[in-house]
């Protein structure tokens, strides 16, 4: 299994995420809304099986291969002269919703999201086709209130929703702790409030919560109010790697289109790859699209805070997107799924193979 390479400067954001059973994405929204500006097929170049495919991502920096792929037009380069029609969305529920109903072909997406589509198609929907980013989240505290990690006993900690991908992560450390708290009312040795990341930054500056387990850039911007890192969630795993952003498809796009779908894979490999090797570059690239999508680029005081936890890696970390689907059991929140044939990374070791790099693994969850 290859490793996720360490961007000298990029992590990310903001796991979504909605597993079966009031399990839902964290808090941007729902809408999703059409690039204005979309990147144009080389006059001339063959088209692949598909005149256009359609991609849908967030408009946050977990979803940097996305933006930057877009941006710098390597996800164009390689399709030739079928055309990137982006779309972008805030919650994994409406992306899910999209894919499930042909508007979009592949999407960038985080893991509960994606176990959600799953289970609950009974494997008919969509496959994770590869990995995107890793890591991105982080336990941040009012450090008057809290400096110590047993000092998070009787505090009031936000996560960005019931259920979303943090909020299963802190239910999970809290027990592991040996601490109690019901996880459907939040209420016991830890409260724990779900607050929407668009108002985390408010409600800490009110003092109405003393923390947040939360994903980038929230994580910062509780920073640059006076909050402080107590804990990054990535020391937690294995390598210090989990996954927070895969690539899914539609089934039958992926039936009809291998083509095209490779071609993407192919720019997403070449995607990472630029990051890696140019962060100050792929940095700027990532607050241009911002800027383009939303009118709202980070401040560079974010931007620069945030940038190092995230790492992009075409390894879609199997393993952890299994330990988070048993977190989640473990809290209550989830039946266990049957997440057997939910990976497809037949394409994607093509692409790494032909590109010198080393394979992934499905972690015995591929499709037969």
């Amino acid at each position: 299994m290859s490793a996720a390479r360490p961007l000298t400067a990029l992590r990310t954001v903001a796991a979504v995420a909605a597993l079966p059973f009031l399990l839902t994405a964290c808090g941007y929204g729902s809408q999703a809304t059409e690039d204005a500006e979309q990147p144009q097929a080389a006059a001339g170049a063959e088209k692949l099986s598909a005149g256009e495919v359609r991609i849908g991502y967030f408009p946050n920096l977990t979803h940097a291969t996305a933006l930057v792929g877009v941006q710098e037009g390597l996800f164009q380069k390689e399709l030739g002269g079928t055309t990137i029609k982006p779309s972008t969305f805030n919650a994994g529920p409406s992306e899910i919703e999209a894919l499930n109903a042909g508007s979009i072909d592949i999407g960038f997406i985080g893991p509960s999201p994606a176990i959600n589509g799953y289970t609950k198609s009974k494997g008919q929907n969509l496959r994770i086709i590869s990995g995107s980013a890793s890591g991105g989240v982080r336990l941040v505290v009012n450090p008057e209130k809290i400096k110590t990690l047993d000092d998070v006993k009787g505090k009031r900690i936000a996560t960005p929703q019931l259920g979303n991908t943090q909020d299963v992560a802190f239910l999970h450390w809290v027990a592991e702790k040996g601490w109690k708290v019901d996880s459907q009312s939040g209420k016991g040795d830890v409260s724990v409030v779900r607050t929407d990341n668009k108002v985390t930054p408010d409600a800490y500056k009110s003092g109405s919560i003393d923390g947040a387990w939360v994903p980038e850039p929230t994580a910062s911007k509780l920073v640059s109010e006076g909050a402080k890192a107590l804990l990054d969630e990535s020391d937690l795993w294995p390598g210090k790697k989990f996954v927070i952003t895969n690539i899914i498809v539609r089934q039958a796009f992926l039936k009809e289109h291998p083509d095209v779908v490779e071609a993407v894979l192919r720019g997403t490999v070449k995607t990472n790859a630029w990051i890696t090797a140019n962060p100050d570059k792929a940095k700027e690239s990532v607050n241009a699209a911002l800027r383009k999508e939303t009118g709202k680029p980070l401040s560079d005081k974010v931007i620069d805070a945030a940038w190092p936890s995230i790492t992009v890696t075409d390894d879609p970390l199997a393993a952890t997107l299994r330990a988070q689907a048993d977190h989640a059991v473990d809290a209550g929140l989830l039946k266990q799924p049957e997440l057997a044939g939910i990976y497809d990374l037949t394409l994607l070791n093509k692409v790494l193979k032909a590109a010198g790099k080393p394979e992934v693994s499905d972690a015995g969850l591929g499709a037969k």
